[in-house]
């Protein structure tokens, strides 16, 4: 989710600035587990409107630039009315 060091959503109805967000919650969430990048396997994207995708995409882009996990966009309506996008990430650490 696109939440700030605050605790607020950031960029409202901006889908660039959310995406963002969310995948720099998503990177500190996977830093804090011994993970990194390489290791999402599949990522779930959530999104308030389908339309928003090659946006997102473009975001995306930028963390995955080769070999991206497998995904699944969907659109859903969100827990919080000013969100745009939600990002889950499954990944695996070879122990």
């Amino acid at each position: 989710m696109a939440w700030g060091s605050d605790g607020n959503i950031v960029g409202i109805n901006e889908i660039e600035t959310q995406t963002r967000q969310t995948l720099s919650n998503v990177g500190a969430v996977l830093t804090e587990g011994g993970a990194t990048w390489d290791d999402v396997l599949k990522c779930n994207v959530y999104l308030k409107d389908m339309q928003d995708f090659q946006k997102m995409n473009n975001i995306f882009a930028e963390v995955f630039p080769e070999n991206p996990p497998a995904r699944a966009p969907v659109q859903t309506p969100m827990a919080e009315e000013t969100m745009s996008v939600e990002i889950k990430a499954i990944a695996y650490i070879d122990e």
